[in-house]
């Protein structure tokens, strides 16, 4: 599904009917989804399970990986569903920082119509390699429809390498490499092995979300949940005095008295 940007002055109620509406038709692994407009098929299981394959370690990752909240989401550069749902991450990654856990894995879909998506997920990587994966991700996805339809779309990549500051020769060398490709194949192994056969596909904990919860506000909604219940339980108050050792009572109750009445 390719869409426009959205215009400003477009009432914000309107805004989030349209990106719900995008949302809810993710890319699909079938050949039939070069439109886009099917309703994703979820994961065959409604979480992570424990055996699933870890991915590329270390993972894209941003926050803190000791946080009480953890989101994994799997992507596709060709996806214009993906395109729609980065800003949101990038969002949510900013509003709760070190409090939350994103992770990115690479799900390039195995269809026609995303004939470029595995390349894109290599380039992306070897520009990991540098320290800048989510930039160039950034500039993958804000640029989807330009390289997408363009023969010459490493060109383009090339330009946007050079924007974000990376050493062109190590960025392609490392993109020719095997390592780089190594970790877009991990990713998808451990997408595959937890079912996933659509994008975006978003985890929360390890449990699915819901294509329509994808949004900020309803992500927000899961995320202060989740905060919630890891914060400890308040110790309860109570009325009775707080117990000390004899020694001590003696001690202080003496010192209250006379000098006369405490040598007696």
């Amino acid at each position: 599904m390719r869409t426009n940007r959205s215009r400003i002055g477009l009432p914000l109620a309107l805004i989030a009917i349209l990106i719900t509406s995008l949302l809810a038709a993710s890319c699909s692994n079938t050949a039939s989804n070069s439109t886009a407009k099917k309703t994703p098929t979820p994961a065959k299981t409604p979480g992570i399970p424990a055996e699933a394959p870890p991915g590329a370690t270390p993972p894209n990752a941003a926050g803190s990986p000791t946080a009480a909240v953890t989101i994994e989401e799997f992507a596709d550069f060709q996806c214009p569903t993906c395109a729609l749902t980065y800003p949101i991450m990038e969002e949510i990654k900013n509003a709760y920082g070190s409090r939350i856990y994103f992770v990115y894995r690479n799900f390039p879909l195995k269809i026609p119509a995303h004939d470029k998506t595995y390349e894109a997920s290599v380039a992306a990587e070897a520009a990991g390699m540098q320290g800048k994966f989510f930039e160039m991700a950034r500039e993958l996805y804000a640029n989807q429809k330009e390289w997408s339809a363009n023969p010459s779309y490493k060109n383009l990549w090339k330009g946007y390498a050079e924007k974000i500051g990376l050493n062109i020769d190590q960025w392609q060398n490392d993109a020719a490499g095997l390592p780089a490709k190594q970790r877009v194949d991990l990713d998808l192994k451990r997408g595959d092995a937890i079912g996933i056969n659509s994008t975006p596909t978003v985890f929360l904990n390890n449990v699915a979300v819901p294509p329509s919860k994808v949004t900020v506000s309803g992500l927000k909604e899961l995320i202060d949940a989740e905060l919630a219940k890891a914060k400890p339980a308040a110790a309860p108050a109570s009325n009775a005095a707080p117990e000390a050792n004899s020694a001590g009572n003696s001690n202080a109750s003496d010192a209250k008295k006379p000098a006369s009445e405490v040598n007696k």
